[in-house]
């Protein structure tokens, strides 16, 4: 029953505490730790991100206002922006990235047969990164450029619901392609690159693991053309070939066919991809590509709608704790939709979150309200202005 709980302590009941608490032991989280445990620190930091709050002080006199409730919505130690920012200065932040991974596995589950409309069963992972600026004199440990910082969020996104499967967070410094090597390839699997991520050695490397890639070509590519299938312009595809690289070094590097298949881009110069899949028809391999931008709208919408782009601290362990716990917040709002089938898009879901945390209405009577289902109270003395 959820009558009179408010709806952050609703919330919190999609979350497995057995896995958070098996988290915090695996990193000794509660080591000297008197009141305000691991626990709370993810209430506070969940809080902030639903919420839009902008710093430490900012969290502690919001809760602090409702100090009288806060017990009820899961929190036992007491709020205080000095305790919040040695927990988050101190405390491993592997115990949020742990949890977040353990969110990301449900959510996965629950959103394994979306359709993406290709009529494909594989799963199809787009990976990109995407960079934060930060001031070098606050961040000395993240260096990117003379005289600034940032740190880039390497993301392996699973484009059946949008959900990050894989994220490094390195210094501005760390080049794409090289964090193509900490991914485990799945066989059978698409990867679906950007050309930032052109190094045929570990192309191949895909290739060996029996998984599949679509990666877009550079325009100095050198190959030679093998042989051409027949195309139909009007459905998309300007041409589908076989080919062999011929480059100085490109052939050591992968030895093996590729396939290169030209689009017609409107919006831009013309695509060319390459793949090591020769089954799929042309038109699905363009299809997959365009299917890439997903990834560039979730780094859009985490940009937007959480507290990511600015820090509550100023530390690498700091900073990777928000990074976590914003990652957790987005899958956490991601199963409630799932979940309670929620027809409604996840920026909706977060708009009415924010402005009714302390709220005693049942979560799914909440997010189930439509703009058109909601009747205001008229006077019957008002005169009527617009019919």
């Amino acid at each position: 029953m959820n009558a009179g709980r408010t709806v952050l302590a609703q919330l919190m009941d999609f979350i497995p505490r057995h896995e958070f608490k098996r988290c915090v032991a695996r990193y000794r989280g509660h080591y000297k730790v008197q009141s305000f445990s691991c626990w709370d620190q993810f209430l506070c930091l969940t809080f902030a991100q639903l919420t839009f709050r902008e710093s430490l002080r900012d969290i502690e006199a919001c809760l602090r206002s409702i100090a009288g409730r806060l017990y009820h919505c899961g929190f036992r130690g007491r709020v205080s922006r000095s305790t919040l920012a040695d927990a988050n200065e101190n405390r491993d932040w592997r115990i949020y990235a742990d949890f977040a991974r353990v969110l990301i596995d449900r959510a996965r589950f629950l959103y394994r047969d979306e359709d993406l409309g290709l009529q494909l069963d594989e799963t199809v992972y787009a990976f990109d990164s995407t960079t934060i600026d930060l001031c070098l004199s606050l961040f000395p440990w993240a260096p990117f450029q003379h005289q600034k910082a940032a740190i880039k969020l390497h993301t392996l996104l699973d484009l059946r619901g949008s959900i990050p499967t894989f994220i490094r967070v390195t210094d501005g410094r760390v080049h794409d392609v090289l964090v193509l090597d900490e991914i485990i390839p799945e066989p059978g699997s698409f990867y679906v690159l950007d050309r930032g991520y052109i190094c045929f050695k570990r192309l191949y490397r895909l290739h060996l693991a029996r998984a599949f890639f679509i990666v877009r070509a550079r325009k100095d590519l050198r190959f030679r053309r093998v042989s051409s299938r027949a195309v139909h312009p009007s459905q998309g595809p300007l041409c589908d070939q076989k080919i062999e690289l011929t480059g100085m070094a490109t052939p050591k590097f992968y030895p093996d066919r590729l396939r290169r298949v030209g689009v017609l881009d409107p919006e831009q110069p013309n695509l060319v991809l390459l793949t090591n899949h020769f089954g799929l028809p042309a038109e699905t391999v363009a299809a997959l590509y365009k299917h890439r931008w997903k990834v560039e709208l979730f780094f859009r919408w985490i940009k937007q709608h959480l507290h990511i782009k600015s820090f509550f601290g100023t530390s690498r362990n700091a900073v990777m704790t928000q990074v976590w716990t914003a990652v957790a917040t987005y899958v956490l709002v991601a199963l409630i939709k799932k979940e309670l089938k929620i027809d409604r898009p996840l920026y909706s879901i977060l708009q009415v979150i924010s402005v009714n945390p302390f709220s005693q209405t049942p979560l799914n009577e909440l997010l189930s309200q439509n703009e058109e289902q909601v009747q205001y109270e008229t006077d019957p003395n008002q005169l009527i202005l617009f019919k």
